[in-house]
């Protein structure tokens, strides 16, 4: 029988102890992060603001998607009950489109009463991140500073901590209708890729949108 060595079995003990502790962390993290994400989808908080801003989602041809369009209509329900005087639609294009997807939401709003002065299209951004900068370039150019964000329940945190990165005194009041909020499968999904994606951009500060999945797609 080979006797056990005191410093390589205390060693080997640590080692495992490292790995258990760093999996616990890394487990608390994830989970706590989903919390957050799950907790903030809830929030809807529709205090007066400068603008109202609605992150842009796919356009085809100038018409909205029904992820964009159900945005749209939760936005000019904000406007309609006089949160805010301006309406933000943010978003560039894709290779080949005729229009920005600012471009589309804002004509949306316009078609159904929202005056042409009081919207404000920033074609700019192929990312959530990369829009904002733009939004918040014009919403502060203009004096104004504080908005409320239009999205998707389960992208509202990382829009709201990206907003609040790019200088924007901002709180969100996603929509609650369309696709990504019909079943509790796609509930699911959109919450674990939307916290890999907001841990992505926290150690990153990259935009994350090709992780997270509901923000400009």
């Amino acid at each position: 029988m080979t006797a056990r060595i005191p410093g390589r079995v205390s060693a080997a003990r640590w080692v495992r102890r490292a790995v258990v502790g760093a999996v616990l962390i890394t487990l608390l993290v994830v989970g706590g992060t989903a919390a957050r994400v799950w907790h903030v989808a809830r929030l809807d908080d529709r205090s007066p603001a400068d603008v109202i801003v609605v992150l842009g989602a796919a356009q085809y041809n100038g018409k909205p998607s029904e992820v964009f369009r159900a945005r749209l209509v939760h936005a000019k329900q904000l406007y309609d009950t006089g949160v805010a005087k301006y309406v933000v639609t943010g978003g560039g294009s894709a290779e080949g489109d005729s229009f920005t997807e600012a471009e589309a939401g804002a004509r949306w709003l316009v078609e159904r009463g929202v005056p042409r002065e009081h919207t404000i299209a920033v074609g700019e951004g192929r990312d959530t991140l990369g829009t904002l900068h733009a939004v918040a370039d014009e919403v502060h150019r203009r004096g104004l500073s504080t908005v409320v964000l239009v999205s998707d329940p389960w992208h509202s945190l990382r829009s709201r901590t990206m907003a609040e990165d790019v200088g924007l005194d901002a709180w969100s009041s996603p929509t609650h209708s369309g696709p990504i909020v019909q079943t509790r499968e796609t509930q699911a999904k959109y919450i674990f890729r939307e916290t890999g994606a907001l841990l992505f951009y926290r150690i990153s500060k990259r935009p994350a949108d090709d992780i997270g999945g509901t923000g400009l797609g």
